[in-house]
């Protein structure tokens, strides 16, 4: 079974470099809905079974744009389980500034999450993170009928897709972060218990 991901499209906050988070949002660009549209029809053939998307409006957004390209629009499963990585104080600021105060931590973040503990900043762990997407997405494969589309966010979904195809904490950035839009697959075997990676961060039909 194919496993489809994909991170939302870019955002106000994401152009002016602040962190969105958990609980952070800012619109989309409008550039980014004919970003979403080129993503629905480079998958508008794959006879998805549901699309899984984080509750937050701009992966909502992502979701419904591609859907409404699908050859076969399907069901639409909102889950807080597929939000971003909960950022606390950081959330809404200027990730430059934030790199004066924390500068460590934003670097654990960005390159080493088996040294990232955001508890300076009541951020979350990046394992609870890892957990939850991957529960979402186990609990699909479990249901069968895929393939399935899971619409998230950057870090918390480069973590968990590495992580879910068997790399160490300390590995999770080791191939760089989602950008928006972009496609990744893993595939399952049937009664097997992990994952391949068999594409990665592809943004090539954007261009």
């Amino acid at each position: 079974m194919k496993l489809y991901f994909t991170r939302h499209g870019k955002t106000e906050w994401n152009q002016e470099l602040r962190f969105q988070g958990m609980s952070g949002d800012s619109p989309l660009l409008p550039t980014s809905y004919e970003e979403i549209k080129l993503l629905g029809q480079e998958i508008k053939n794959v006879p998805f079974k549901k699309i899984f998307s984080s509750t937050s409006p701009r992966a909502r957004k992502t979701a419904e744009g591609i859907n409404q390209e699908l050859k076969n629009p399907v069901e639409i499963i909102y889950t807080d389980e597929l939000k971003e990585l909960g950022l606390g104080e950081l959330e809404g600021q200027s990730i430059a500034e934030m790199r004066k105060i924390y500068s460590e931590e934003m670097d654990h973040m960005r390159y080493q999450l088996d040294k990232y503990n955001p508890e300076i900043f009541q951020g979350e762990p990046i394992e609870q993170a890892i957990s939850r997407i991957s529960a979402v997405v186990d609990a699909a494969v479990n249901e069968g009928n895929g393939p399935y589309l899971f619409v998230g966010h950057g870090a918390s979904l480069t973590a968990a897709i590495q992580s879910l195809s068997g790399k160490a904490l300390s590995e999770l950035r080791s191939m760089g972060g989602l950008t928006n839009n972009s496609l990744s697959i893993l595939e399952t075997v049937e009664d097997e218990q992990f994952y391949t990676l068999k594409l990665w961060n592809d943004d090539s039909f954007l261009q």
